[in-house]
């Protein structure tokens, strides 16, 4: 009788825990809505938790949904154009954002050396982790110093990007919208060309596809040209 009774006690704190463990990864879902400073909804705006990219976009009503873990923390969401808004989680399953800018300067900085820090939209990463190709050119460099065009400082500077005339086009990029053109971003603002950009102003550019350019969701489908210009500071 002893050792029935001691089995179910057993049986039932196993029970307990499997019961224990499966409340507490179970996913929640947030939902709610990102406009802009106007109160227009925000299309394309990415969804982060905890600082890491999720699937998760806002569609053309600003409307999103996104599963967490319900230790999850914080929540993100971010565009190129209108930047970035944070909120912590504590329990809410319904949470909208305002975003009321461009994106922050900080988030465009670019590192070189052994451990090179590429851009990748909202934050950087480790140019060792980024699986797409990236690449990355130092607008600085004296070489570039006579050049006229800012397509001849790109073109046959990055493996895998064809640049004819006014036009590039990043391969192994694709997308269901009409034309090739990658997105353009300058200074943290979306461009629709770069023809008045002169090599002269220009600190570095970089070089999206796939995975680092999904940051920027279907607008980065064709790849992504980041460029950053030189400052005051950086011209003294």
């Amino acid at each position: 009788m002893r050792f029935i009774f001691i089995f179910i006690l057993s049986v039932l704190i196993c029970y307990s825990n499997v019961l224990f463990e499966q409340k507490k990864n179970k996913k929640i879902t947030i939902s709610g809505i990102v406009v802009d400073a106007k109160h227009i909804p925000v299309e394309g705006a990415v969804i982060f938790i905890d600082k890491m990219k999720t699937g998760s976009v806002t569609d053309q009503q600003g409307h999103f949904k996104v599963q967490v873990r319900p230790y999850a923390k914080e929540i993100l969401v971010f565009t190129p154009l209108n930047g970035a808004a944070e909120e912590e989680i504590n329990g809410r399953t319904s949470i909208d954002f305002i975003l009321r800018g461009k994106a922050s300067e900080n988030a465009w900085k670019v590192k070189t050396g052994d451990n090179e820090i590429v851009n990748v939209g909202y934050g950087t990463s480790q140019k060792k982790d980024v699986t797409s190709a990236v690449g990355v050119i130092d607008g600085q460099d004296p070489k570039f110093a006579s050049y006229q065009s800012i397509y001849d400082m790109i073109r046959g500077r990055v493996p895998g990007v064809e640049v004819s005339g006014n036009s590039i086009k990043i391969m192994g990029s694709s997308s269901l919208n009409v034309g090739t053109e990658p997105l353009f971003v300058v200074d943290g603002v979306i461009k629709n060309n770069i023809d008045d950009i002169s090599p002269q102003t220009v600190k570095s550019i970089e070089v999206l596809k796939g995975p680092a350019a999904s940051v920027y969701g279907t607008r980065g489908a064709n790849g992504v040209i980041l460029i950053t210009r030189l400052s005051g500071k950086d011209k003294k």
